[in-house]
């Protein structure tokens, strides 16, 4: 599993720029008004959203997990601990089909728990890119 720390940027070609920098890694994928890095160390998924009209950086954090049974696991876990989330199997988002549950913290920030179906899913990849996370 990773840590993922998704972004609001105003230009996202320097913010590009700056986090293959600091990361020393390529975008792994790369949409218009979005880009992602996969950082083997530390393990981390950076996402940037081209948002300059965003009023904060921060667009929402996650944890990547490369198994349906731990996406499953952190939905048992919110469910126990009496927190309100939401389970959406294969729903496309950022640009890849993900199974995933969604929770938001006490100031309204959202958490998911998210795995990878297919990086690829066709035209309606971009479909709510940006609202769906």
């Amino acid at each position: 599993m990773r840590l993922q720390l998704a972004l609001n940027v105003d230009d996202l070609e320097t913010a590009i720029e700056f986090y293959k920098g600091i990361f020393a890694v390529d975008v792994h994928k790369r949409e218009p008004g979005y880009a992602n890095f996969v950082v083997e160390n530390p393990p981390l998924k950076l996402v940037l959203f081209e948002a300059p009209e965003a009023e904060g950086r921060l667009n929402h954090l996650g944890v990547e997990v490369f198994d349906d049974a731990d996406v499953a696991a952190a939905g048992k876990r919110l469910e126990a601990a009496h927190l309100a989330f939401a389970a959406d199997p294969e729903q496309v988002c950022c640009y890849a089909k993900q199974n995933k549950v969604q929770t938001m913290d006490p100031q309204g920030l959202m958490w998911e728990w998210y795995r990878v179906l297919d990086e690829s899913p066709g035209e309606e990849a971009g479909r709510d890119s940006k609202v769906c996370c």
